[in-house]
């Protein structure tokens, strides 16, 4: 059983019944696309929305009689924006006809590396242009079955905010000459984040860490694509699963000048989320590519 499958408000679901939902998309799904794979198969995904822009997606070869052959399935998560521009290489992973996207964001800090989520159009691409797909940008959503809510930060006066926007534009500056090999970017980087530490270390001793740290982006666990995150509410949608009628939090949220929709089951959220709070919590990241 899918971890996640919670996040999209199948948190009581039997194999059996999960089965039975995994047929009806065999048999009637709401999208379908079929393409070559890496190994030449007629490679189909057959999808079947749950709540609006969350469902089921099944993944599977068709046989020459027309008969599938399931391979796996997945909950999945559809974002509604583009979250970033940077330019996005795909890995295949290892067991199965399934991707990861990689890229490097400058706001993040990180390497951002997500589960691709539309395989078949990567595909298709790959096959027409006869080369690797280096995408520009993507639509990222992130599934969770552990979040709160926080208070918001104080309200920091527009002298402050405008002095911490030219920190952040002119340590994204140093971060890319870095890349480029700037031995002056990296010690300068270097001597930042030891003062950063230094600064911490003093304040934790009489503030809580949730009162300093506004928000984060790393990595959790020993899963690639999982991340724990702390971010600003910035829209908020209440959704109904169909078959379960299970609700469902849709949260975008502002985490390291970077924005992202996160689904999570009422069930899972501790806190009444508002646009304004923060959400905090331990995601598993999807995405589109940008073809």
């Amino acid at each position: 059983m899918h971890q996640f499958l919670r996040a999209i408000g199948f948190s009581d679901i039997t194999k059996k019944q999960l089965n039975e939902v995994i047929n009806n998309i065999i048999d009637k799904p709401e999208k379908l696309k079929v393409t070559k794979d890496s190994e030449g198969n007629e490679f189909a995904e057959l999808s079947c929305d749950v709540a609006p822009n969350m469902g089921i997606t099944v993944r599977g070869i068709y046989n020459d009689d027309d008969s599938f052959d399931i391979d796996y399935y997945y909950p999945y998560f559809t974002g509604s924006e583009k979250t970033t521009n940077e330019i996005i290489d795909i890995e295949k992973h290892s067991e199965k006809e399934s991707y990861a996207g990689v890229c490097d964001d400058p706001n993040l800090g990180v390497t951002l590396i997500f589960y691709l989520q539309n395989v078949c159009d990567y595909l298709s691409e790959k096959a027409y242009i006869n080369r690797e797909v280096r995408a520009k940008g993507a639509v990222l959503s992130g599934l969770s079955v552990d979040g709160c809510i926080l208070l918001p930060m104080k309200q920091k006066k527009a002298k402050t905010l405008n002095t911490v926007d030219s920190d952040k534009k002119d340590r994204k500056q140093l971060i890319a000459e870095a890349r480029d090999g700037d031995e002056g970017a990296m010690e300068s980087l270097t001597m930042e984040d030891i003062d950063l530490y230094s600064s911490i270390t003093r304040r934790i001793q009489n503030e809580d860490i949730l009162s300093i740290v506004t928000t984060y982006f790393m990595p959790y666990g020993i899963e690639s694509d999982q991340y724990s995150v702390l971010g600003d509410i910035i829209e908020l949608t209440e959704e109904k699963n169909i078959i379960t009628n299970e609700k469902i939090y849709c949260i975008k949220v502002s985490c390291n000048d970077i924005i992202f929709n996160v689904c999570i089951n009422k069930n899972d959220l501790i806190g009444e989320p508002m646009v304004g709070r923060r959400f905090k919590g331990n995601i598993w990241m999807q995405g589109s590519i940008c073809l």
